[in-house]
């Protein structure tokens, strides 16, 4: 009977010294194949289009497009594909993040050579790893209060994103193609709602609770 094919993994980062190192980790095992290396979530996207791989070990902290959006774009495009989030970050909100876009499991970057061939093979059987620091974060951060959402509409959602953004009100109006005097409305209720002083206050609140 023919042997079985080793599992094909890409490896991101943008740190080229940290490839190095997870290069020499894989070296040791016989059932993984290293088909190739990406230093961006633009270069991600163009190497697993060609290389097919089965597993992706995906740095979360890269510049321009990072760890959580690439994941995301990738399984739209391979939905099938394992992604394993490496990080030197294990804080709760980032790793949910992750794990909602569809990342298998979450790995910190202290990881061992032989924990890291675990980990891999138990993403390619479809099985998730989480670093047990990191499964302690996703524990408290379930224990933490719900974000609020101080009830805002679906349009206000929209005008405070743009407020967050720094926009003045003329050009939010025309943004969404409102009237001046509906969009100051909407920015007095959002300041109520929020109990924020004003539109700093505001945008600083939105940023937080993850609203924008």
């Amino acid at each position: 009977m023919a042997d079985a094919q080793p599992i094909r993994v890409l490896v991101v980062d943008d740190h080229a010294l940290v490839r190095s190192g997870l290069r020499l980790f894989l070296m040791g095992a016989a059932d993984i194949a290293l088909v190739g290396e990406a230093a961006s979530g633009a270069e991600a996207l163009r190497l697993c289009s060609q290389l097919q791989p089965d597993v992706v070990l995906m740095d979360m902290a890269m510049p321009q497009m990072d760890g959580v959006e690439t994941t995301r774009r990738l399984l739209q495009q391979q939905p099938h594909l394992r992604v394993l989030a490496l990080s030197s970050f294990g804080q709760g909100d980032l790793v949910q993040r992750a794990l909602h876009v569809g990342a298998i499991g979450y790995l910190l970057k202290d990881v061992s050579g032989d924990e890291l061939v675990r980990a891999i093979r138990a993403a390619a059987a479809g099985q998730a790893s989480l670093a047990p620091a990191v499964a302690g974060a996703l524990v408290a951060a379930a224990r933490q209060p719900q974000a609020p959402d101080y009830g805002l509409t679906g349009r206000q959602r929209e005008v405070l994103a743009l407020l967050a953004a720094g926009e003045s009100n003329a050009a939010i109006a025309r943004t969404l193609q409102l009237s001046l005097s509906t969009v100051r409305f909407h920015v007095s209720a959002i300041l109520a709602k929020m109990g924020a002083a004003n539109r700093a206050e505001a945008a600083a609140l939105a940023v937080k609770h993850h609203l924008v």
